[in-house]
């Protein structure tokens, strides 16, 4: 498939700060220092490498209780299971990792909270796979013990739909609501820097107007970073992915709404195009000669009798933008996706809303 700088007419500039509910104070902070993205430390990757480190010691001495498995290998319920029933030891290694990462997350929040976008945000709430474990929720839960022992009051809580469904569901909030009038759901996209979701999605706004309700109706799932693609097969077979779900649709007799919604890293310009931030994506994605919006519209222009709208964002201000309806009782907000990376946005509430 060739590079396209084509555009086609949306909805909305992709990228856009004033959305539907909220105004987009921040997204995308790449601070860094001496030794590289501070984000990088509050990774998964990052807590993969704390545990090696700790693991290193009792494997010098033939002690290692899990054995010849690679860290980053270990899976979620096998690292929960070590720390609720296991081998001391290995409940031990878990210990010390959740609090040495514990620590690594507070000292990221608070150069975040020193950022002018970031200040006086009230309530941080965390996403991405990590959060999905006791692990993730421990070290979440000891990040916020250590920052209000510093007299830094900030919440955190967890996004409240599942770490495969809520970038999805937070796609459906880029959408102005008349895209719904008519139609029973809308095809979404969530693009990380290992998986790439596609899905349908009801906003189910006879049961809830402010999206509450919205849930996932089927999604496909694509583990590129297991196999290493490049950016040509990778939008193809995404592609693939959407057609799938819009014959499945058509055949359930689901009216889609003319509009996919894209959640994808980095800084996405006003025509759709990365300026950064999206290194961990298969192929060279941060180009001004490469379009996803465009390329997708090329391959679907039409969903049921309308021509297809397809409007983009960054991954980690979609699915925060899930969590909206129930962030009502505070003004302002932020998420944190722990993932390949460390995604993060802050919102202000739109008054009246």
């Amino acid at each position: 498939m060739p590079d396209t700088t084509t555009t086609r007419p949306s909805i909305a500039p992709h990228g856009a700060a004033q959305l539907p509910r909220v105004v987009l104070d921040s997204y995308n902070e790449e601070l860094a220092d001496d030794d590289g993205f501070l984000g990088d430390r509050a990774s998964r990757r990052a807590f993969r490498a704390i545990v090696e480190r700790w693991r290193k010691p009792l494997r010098d001495l033939g002690e290692d209780p899990f054995g010849d498995a690679p860290s980053d290998k270990l899976s979620k319920k096998a690292l929960d299971d070590q720390l609720a029933a296991g081998d001391p030891e290995a409940a031990g290694i878990v210990h010390s990792a959740i609090e040495e990462f514990a620590q690594e997350l507070a000292a990221v929040t608070r150069r975040f909270l020193a950022v002018k976008a970031w200040r006086d945000t009230e309530r941080i709430v965390v996403g991405g796979g990590f959060r999905n474990s006791r692990v993730g929720e421990l070290a979440i839960g000891r990040a916020a013990v250590l920052l209000k022992a510093e007299k830094i009051k900030i919440d955190f809580d967890m996004i409240r739909h599942d770490p495969d469904e809520a970038g999805l569901v937070g796609v459906a909030h880029l959408a102005p609501t008349w895209i719904f009038e008519g139609h029973d759901a809308l095809l979404a996209v969530d693009i990380g820097g290992t998986n790439i979701r596609a899905g349908v999605v009801k906003p189910n706004l006879k049961k809830a107007n402010d999206l509450s309700k919205a849930a996932v109706d089927r999604f496909e799932l694509w583990r590129h970073g297991d196999e290493k693609p490049g950016r040509t097969e990778a939008v193809d077979r995404l592609i693939d992915m959407l057609k799938r779900l819009i014959d499945r649709a058509d055949k359930d007799g689901l009216r889609l709404a003319p509009f996919v919604g894209i959640g994808c890293p980095g800084m996405i310009e006003a025509d759709g195009s990365i300026d950064r931030g999206a290194r961990n994506l298969p192929g060279k994605w941060e180009s001004p000669r490469f379009n996803l919006a465009a390329a997708l519209h090329k391959a679907i222009p039409k969903i049921g009798d309308h021509e297809t709208a397809i409007l983009m964002h960054n991954d980690a201000v979609v699915q925060g933008l899930s969590q909206t309806p129930f962030m009502q009782d505070v003004d302002r907000w932020g998420v944190f996706t722990v993932g390949t990376g460390l995604g993060n946005a802050r919102f202000t509430n739109r008054e009246g809303d």
